[in-house]
């Protein structure tokens, strides 16, 4: 499945685990086999790096949870929990918008709710184009 790309979709997905090892003492992050075990409805907190409509700082970088929706080979396939508050609302990437993800990626992750596991199974209202 393809990954994000910021040069396509202006938006991509941050290493957690480059986070981490950069600074293990300031940025913790889940253990390898927590973050490969997640199930739909849980969520999973990712660090996105998101192009902005700014001469001065054309990109933001903002932590936002996601719900897992199916595990995939390699990963998972989420929908974005949070609107993203460096843009505008838009058609192509907001809350609701569907996204492949890595264990790589996760930062945080929470234990899903009986609403989070109803959302999973609904389709996403951005969907990602497989």
């Amino acid at each position: 499945m393809r990954q994000p790309d910021f040069s396509v979709d202006g938006w991509s997905l941050e290493d957690g685990e480059d986070y981490h090892r950069r600074a293990p003492a300031t940025f913790p992050i889940p253990d390898l086999a927590v973050r490969q075990i997640l199930q739909p409805g849980d969520f999973a907190k990712l660090i996105f790096r998101i192009a902005v409509d700014s001469a001065e700082e054309p990109e933001a970088f903002e932590r936002m949870w996601v719900i897992v929706r199916e595990r995939t080979p390699g990963g998972y396939l989420g929908m974005l929990d949070n609107e993203p508050s460096a843009i505008q609302q838009n058609s192509e990437f907001w809350e609701g918008s569907e996204l492949p993800f890595e264990p790589r990626h996760i930062i945080a992750v929470q234990q899903a709710s009986a609403e989070s596991r109803r959302l999973a199974s609904r389709p996403a209202p951005i969907p990602w184009a497989r």
